[in-house]
Parts: C-alpha cells; structure tokens; sequence
C-alpha cells in the first residue's frame, strides 16, 4: 500500500449535521476549530481536563458536550471525524490509532503525516466555500494556504472574481447597503460584494463615492444626493428609481452613508418595495454617529466618564414644532450626546441644552469629513458651540459630540 505521505489529498466536503464529531484537547486549536463544526450542525463531544475560557462558554451555552478528563480508549465510537489537539503525545498517538482502527477520518494538530485527514485554510464569501490545500507534501505550509485563501477570498469580497448567479434565482431584487462614514475601506464585505454585482447604483452623495469608480462600465449610476439647502432628488423619486429598475430585472444597489436605518430613511424605502412587490435585501452600515467620533479619537463611551451615549438628528431645531426629539430630557443626561446634521441649528441646540441644565462648559467636538481624507476636527465648549462652529467655518457633513469623551484625544 501507498504511503498516504507521498500523495496530495482528496479534497471533500463533509456533511456533518447531526453527526458525531470528537474533539480531544480544549486548548487554542480547538477553540479555532469548534465554530466551524458547530455551524456545520455537528454533534460535537469534546474531551478535555479543561478548557480555553471561549471554550468552556461553549459547552455552558449547550452548544457541545464536554466530559472533563483526559482521553480513553473507546472515545471515537461512533464518530465520523475527529480532531485530535491534546499536549500529550502519547494520548494523540493512541487516538489517531483508535481513528484508524474505526475508519474515522482524524485531523492531528501535532502531527499532519500521521493524520487521516487535513483542515483546509477556508472561508466563507458570495455564497461560496474556499478551501485550500497544498498539494505537494513537501511544501506544506499553512501560511501559504491562509495566503491563497485571504487573495481568493478578497478578490470574491471584491467582485473581480466572478461568480455567476443562478438560474431562477431571486429577481428581481434590491440592497438597501450602508456604505459606512465614507472611508471606502469601512464598507462590510456584504456591501462591497453586492455592488459589485449591481447593474444599477442609486448612491447618496454621503456614500463612499470612491468606489463608484471600480464599478464596470455597463453599471449605470444614478447619483441620488441630497444636498443639504441645495438641489435634492425628492426621495418619492428614489423610491420609484428603485421600484422602476428592479422591475425591469436588473440587480439594484441603494447605497447610503452610514448605515440604512440610522437616518438613512431606509425604512421608506422598504416599506416602498414592499408595497410594490419588491423583495429586498438590508445591508447594515457603519454608523458615522459611533465611527466618525472614534477615528476623531473620541469614544462615545469610556470607564469612568460615560455610560451611555445618546444618537439624535439635529436637523430640527428644538422650538421646531416639527421636532421629535425630548431636549430637556437630554438634557439631563450624564453621557455623550451625538448629533448628526445639527451643524445648521448648533445654536439653538446648545442654547436649549444649557437652558435645561446642560453645564455650559460641557467639552464640544466637531468632526467634518469623518474618516476622509479631508477630516478636519475642531473643538468647543457647549455655550461657545456655535460661535467656534461659525469661525471655522464648519460644514456639513460634521458629527456633533458633547460630553466629557469630548475632551480626551483632543
């Protein structure tokens, strides 16, 4: 017989729900491991004396059982894999025999010649599973394989690797995707895939324009912005580009800054398709309100400072009868107040904030073009808010924070 170590594996997918999976060893290998087993649906038994602390939740959350001792002959009964990862070699050498004996395919962390079986270096992007392998025993290496992994799947995250759609798929269909605080670095996974397999972009003028430019020709880009005290597609015309376009097959990406639901009126456009008979995808984003503040340096919440912070829109002002927001209430508040689209009306907010109880020395930041390339932060107290916001000539799009975070990083 052939010696397995002269030959490349046979790569295979194992169907493991339900199945009987044996861990041996609780230690950091099984802690990578496990996640991957339990989503397959796997039956897993782990033995071990103990346990990394990420582990051991695992086994208190029900999610495997674990029997606290070293390992014994007998263990792999009735397993269709197992992982053998302990630091005794003697119990991984008697293991690994046990698998071989019942036909058990066995992964070893300490000795991959001697195992049945190899782990993959894998991941998981648009739909699809990547798994990679060397082939030539000789050149095993698993920084290779993470490497080959880490490009394939970057380039499927990225959509320079194509993957076809299916046939009788869902269509047509929508994203609502939040493009984050406009860094096109800061956009999740999702939303970049996605993007790149739209044939329509609507963009907000707040999203990450940069990426539009890696978009293919054939993708036609309707640009949606809405200037503040300027020109603005009324969003009755986004909702009916949306509605239009899905209708007439084509996959269509809504791309906003920050993320859909976070003023984003993503909700009106969903409760648009809906209406329309329009299935939709949401797509969350990071939120400028907790991301703009922390690439300024700022934490919205810090030990000993502040443990709350509190999100509002300052689009309206505080005597607006129009306004939704609870001012007095805020107020009174120990924590970080965020405000987003407030620049126009900082007057009138610090002036209803002080009025109500807000110390007026309470730390202000401004934060412009958060986590561009044309971020610029400038920093007040509450009373002089305004007046400071008006000298640096502060623009929109800015984050307003007020509170004592306001005054670490500066």
């Amino acid at each position: 017989m052939p010696s397995p170590a002269t030959h490349p594996a046979y790569p295979a997918g194992l169907r493991l729900a339900g199945r009987k999976v044996v861990v041996l060893g609780g230690g950091q290998v099984a802690q990578r491991r496990l996640p991957a087993l339990l989503t397959a649906g796997a039956d897993v038994l782990l033995v071990s004396p103990s346990a990394t602390a990420s582990v051991e939740a695992m086994a208190t959350a029900g999610e495997l059982r674990w029997e606290r001792r070293p390992y014994r002959a007998g263990d792999l009964e009735g397993a269709w894999y197992a992982i053998v990862a302990t630091d005794d070699a003697d119990a991984n050498d008697a293991a690994s025999a046990e698998a071989e004996e019942r036909r058990v395919w066995c992964v070893r962390s300490d000795d991959a010649d001697a195992a049945s079986a190899w782990t993959p270096a894998s991941g998981h992007s648009a739909g699809v599973t990547v798994a990679v392998l060397t082939t030539e025993p000789a050149e095993r290496d698993p920084r290779r394989t993470a490497a080959v992994r880490d490009s394939l799947l970057r380039a499927l995250d990225e959509g320079r690797v194509a993957v076809p759609r299916q046939a009788g798929g869902e269509s047509p269909r929508v994203a609502l995707v939040g493009g984050g605080p406009g860094d096109p670095d800061l956009i999740t996974v999702r939303g970049r895939r996605l993007l790149a397999e739209a044939d329509v972009v609507i963009a907000d003028r707040l999203g990450p324009r940069d990426l539009l430019a890696e978009l293919p020709p054939h993708v036609e880009v309707i640009d949606a912005a809405k200037i503040p005290y300027g020109r603005a597609m009324a969003q009755e015309a986004i909702n009916e580009a949306l509605i239009t376009h899905a209708k007439e097959g084509k996959t269509v990406v809504r791309l906003k800054g920050g993320d859909p639901f976070v003023f984003g009126r993503g909700m009106e456009e969903a409760q648009a398709l809906a209406a329309a008979g329009i299935p939709c995808t949401v797509v969350p984003g990071i939120s400028s309100s907790v991301s703009v503040p922390a690439a300024a340096g700022i934490p919205v919440t810090h030990r000993g400072v502040a443990h709350e912070f509190t999100v509002v829109s300052g689009h309206v002002a505080p005597d607006d009868p129009r306004s939704l927001v609870d001012w007095p209430a805020l107020a009174r508040l120990r924590g970080t107040l965020v405000i987003l689209m407030g620049v126009d009306k900082l007057g009138a907010i610090a002036e209803a904030l002080v009025r109500h109880g807000r110390d007026p020395e309470t730390p202000v930041a401004l934060i412009q073009e958060g986590t561009t390339a044309a971020q610029r932060r400038v920093d007040a107290r509450l009373e002089t808010a305004a007046e400071t916001a008006r000298a640096h000539d502060v623009r929109p799009p800015a984050v307003i924070v007020v509170g004592a975070v306001a005054a670490l990083g500066a």
